[in-house]
């Protein structure tokens, strides 16, 4: 009985699970592979970015973005071209873009529920890549706009089966910041934020400036 425990015990400490439910032996796998389920790190990552003030002002422009324009377009049935409702909200959504150069956003891409999995993923996808392609043609470098992720069927607003035209949408979201952009080397996240309500004070500081010098010629 002694023997079939220390047995028992050999094997467990030599084997244990990948992170999918597979138990793999520790002597055929790299040191620590088995540890890094793929987010090692993320939570030093993460915890820099709140110091640095990174993250929280991430959220705060997502916030803003989804509150003062709308961040959604809808879709005909099996399709991905945008129609001229779709066109006006994505220059409203253009028109704040250019606002923050130093802010990177994402396209999500949904569809309803008719169709498999793999059609409507790849449709999600193409009708991000539409929304893309319509905001760079809007003066929006490509640079700053992702079309990578498609949700496809799997996040309905509406739970249906059948179709529904407020599941075929896209969604634009802030999703961080522009590496290497000269305003943002300095961590003043906040400045970025408020700029907009800086410069808006200058302007009016100009008008009274000028309102107690006793007008213009």
């Amino acid at each position: 009985m002694i023997k079939k425990l220390a047995a028992l015990s050999v094997l467990l400490i030599s084997a244990c699970s990948d992170g999918d439910g597979n138990v793999v032996p520790s002597w055929v796998r790299e040191s620590g592979s088995v540890v890094d389920s793929g987010t090692f790190g993320e939570a030093n990552i993460n915890n820099l970015g709140i110091q640095n003030g990174d993250r929280s002002y991430v959220l705060s422009l997502a916030n803003r973005f989804a509150e003062e324009v709308p961040n959604m377009v809808n879709f005909d049935f099996d399709s991905a071209t945008l129609d001229e409702n779709s066109r006006a909200v994505l220059r409203q959504q253009a028109n704040w873009i250019r606002e923050f150069p130093e802010v990177r956003f994402k396209v999500y891409g949904h569809t309803d529920s008719v169709g498999s999995n793999g059609y409507n993923k790849s449709l999600g996808l193409r009708r991000a890549q539409a929304v893309v392609s319509y905001l760079g043609s809007q003066g929006i470098s490509r640079d700053r706009l992702e079309a990578v992720v498609s949700l496809g069927k799997t996040q309905p607003l509406i739970v249906t089966q059948g179709r529904e035209r407020k599941n075929r949408r896209t969604v634009t979201e802030v999703t961080g910041f522009v590496s290497g952009h000269p305003n943002i080397l300095d961590g003043k996240y906040a400045a970025i934020i408020y700029r907009d309500y800086v410069n808006s004070a200058q302007a009016k500081t100009g008008l009274e400036g000028l309102a107690l010098g006793g007008g213009s010629e």
